[in-house]
């Protein structure tokens, strides 16, 4: 058995006996179980914002990386929402910021802040943005997952100061975060 399989059986076999710790073991090697997520986002009406976004479980959390285009130049708020609908035309069905833990809003970088807390993502005068970050809140599998979350990309930069959500104004895209191959 490799290692891999050797420490998801280690973290299946702590959970199983209540044994503490395995929290931090899980978040420090990656995600047991479930590694790939997928949402591929769709315009607002009124936008073209679109594109796919990825999350890998890695070791020291999730992956996240996107490829979007149609995007007006400069910094949108880029988030996980609590709820994978993206029925309504303005994106508003998929509520508010992901946060499990009722933390306040702030940057990726913050503590505490949502775990839907994303930050920005910057798009260039063609339209295309891209973002690369692996993020220590994220999970794919347990309580807080964000599988069946939607992620949204906002019209205007988050400040990561005004709460609850920075400001960022009206959603261009949206996407249901699901598992992928």
């Amino acid at each position: 058995m490799h290692t891999t399989g050797l420490l998801s059986l280690g973290i299946c076999t702590a959970l199983a006996l209540g044994l503490p710790g395995v929290a931090e073991a899980q978040h420090q090697h990656g995600e047991a179980g479930m590694g790939r997520a997928v949402a591929v986002l769709v315009a607002t009406t009124g936008n073209t914002a679109r594109g796919t976004v990825t999350f890998e479980a890695v070791e020291g959390g999730v992956r996240i990386t996107a490829q979007l285009e149609g995007m007006p130049a400069g910094n949108h708020g880029f988030h996980i929402h609590e709820f994978g609908d993206c029925s309504a035309a303005d994106g508003t069905s998929a509520g508010g910021h992901y946060n499990p833990g009722g933390a306040a809003h702030a940057g990726p970088d913050g503590s505490p802040r949502h775990v839907g807390d994303l930050g920005n993502i910057t798009a260039d005068t063609q339209g295309m943005a891209s973002y690369d970050r692996t993020d220590r809140l994220v999970r794919l599998d347990g309580p807080d997952s964000v599988l069946g979350r939607g992620v949204i990309v906002h019209a205007g930069a988050d400040d990561f100061a005004t709460q609850p959500t920075g400001n960022a104004g009206a959603r261009l895209a949206c996407g249901v975060i699901g598992r992928a191959k």
